[in-house]
């Protein structure tokens, strides 16, 4: 069992930057896949960006490469997003999620924080 607790999130204005966390429980860090999802008012959840159980090889959308990066601590347990120019249709709550998977992107996750709000402001 994994539990994923997210932090960071806040309020910033166009063109700032947030470091969100994403902390995870046991032992088991190292064998996941980690992603981030976000969900704006009104709209669906959208996946973010994922990283390889190694922190080899990361993958994200369209809209965010460029400005977010994704990174791992495994000897933390952590894993992070940093977002850079940040823009106000990036104004989401933001998840983290894993699952024992080598597959990266999005798709179906097994394990889910509950969510940290990022509001950016015009």
């Amino acid at each position: 069992q994994v539990q994923l607790v997210e932090s960071g999130g806040g309020l910033v204005q166009a063109g700032g930057s947030l470091r969100l966390s994403c902390a995870a429980s046991g032992r088991s860090f190292g064998s996941l896949t980690m992603g981030w999802f976000r969900q704006a008012p009104g709209k669906a959840r959208e996946f973010v960006a994922s990283i390889s159980w190694s922190g080899d090889t990361t993958s994200y959308t369209d809209s965010v490469k460029g400005r977010f990066t994704i990174s791992r601590d495994n000897a933390k347990n952590t894993v992070y997003l940093r977002m850079n120019s940040l823009k106000p249709e990036d104004t989401a709550v933001y998840s983290c999620a894993a699952r024992f998977s080598v597959v990266l992107g999005g798709g179906q996750y097994d394990y889910w924080g509950q969510g940290t709000q990022v509001t950016v402001s015009s």
